[in-house]
């Protein structure tokens, strides 16, 4: 049987620590009221930069943001007392896959397999 209650505090602590992360990324994403001086693409030239910089800003935080959901899903499957149990068909996950990823929802079968479907669906 596998020993739940710690990697049930590591997922505490990750929620913790992106909750943390993805606030200050948010509170990062004004806007800038400082402009370039000197150049004439000056303001061009920083439009383009914020642009590229918030872009990257948003696509960190919706990656922040979907792990923090899966920490959180983990969460309320060990609340459930379905913790370690593929969403998929219901096996139990792999100890070391769990131990690796504890916010895995799926077996390495099933992982595999919606994998595989997603390759072949581009």
């Amino acid at each position: 049987m596998i020993e739940f209650a710690g990697l049930y505090e590591r997922l505490k602590k990750e929620k913790a620590g992106l909750s943390e992360k993805l606030e200050q990324l948010r509170t990062l994403n004004q806007p800038s009221a400082e402009r370039k001086e000197g150049s004439p693409f000056g303001k061009r030239e920083e439009g383009a930069d914020e642009a590229s910089e918030l872009e990257k800003r948003l696509a960190l935080e919706k990656r922040l943001a979907e792990s923090l959901n899966e920490i959180e899903h983990a969460l309320q499957k060990y609340e459930a007392g379905t913790y370690g149990l593929c969403d998929v068909c219901g096996q139990a996950i792999e100890q070391a896959r769990l131990e690796a990823i504890p916010q895995a929802s799926l077996c390495l079968n099933c992982k595999a397999k919606r994998a595989k479907e997603a390759k072949g669906a581009r």
